[in-house]
């Protein structure tokens, strides 16, 4: 089973986080059955930008993404070449390094 790394982010996962996922799964279902809660919006429908995540390792393991997750990417705070939506970046055989942005464009946000 490939190993996800959560790199440490300020209040979602201060300490980061290393486990194993099955194949098949988002890298945002992936985490959140680990108890770490990144922002998903619109309940991981590929509406928002609110999942957001750069991935600093596996990148390319991954199915490129179709066109409204680059759309939305676009609007993504902190793009960078290897940002992903994590509701929409689904797990494959290699292991990954997935960093949380800083910051998100969420205007409302239930968790805070």
């Amino acid at each position: 089973m490939p190993k996800i790394t959560i790199l440490p982010h300020e209040s979602i996962c201060p300490d980061g986080a290393e486990f194993e996922s099955e194949p098949g799964i988002s890298v945002l279902d992936a985490a959140l059955g680990q108890k770490i809660h990144i922002e998903h919006a619109c309940e991981k429908s590929c509406a928002c930008t609110t999942c957001h995540v750069v991935l600093r390792e596996g990148y390319y393991s991954l199915e490129e993404p179709e066109e409204n997750e680059e759309d939305y990417l676009d609007k993504a705070w902190g793009l960078e070449p290897e940002s992903r939506l994590s509701c929409q970046a689904i797990v494959a055989d290699e292991d990954l390094v997935v960093e949380i942005p800083k910051y998100t464009i969420n205007m409302v946000s239930e968790n805070h």
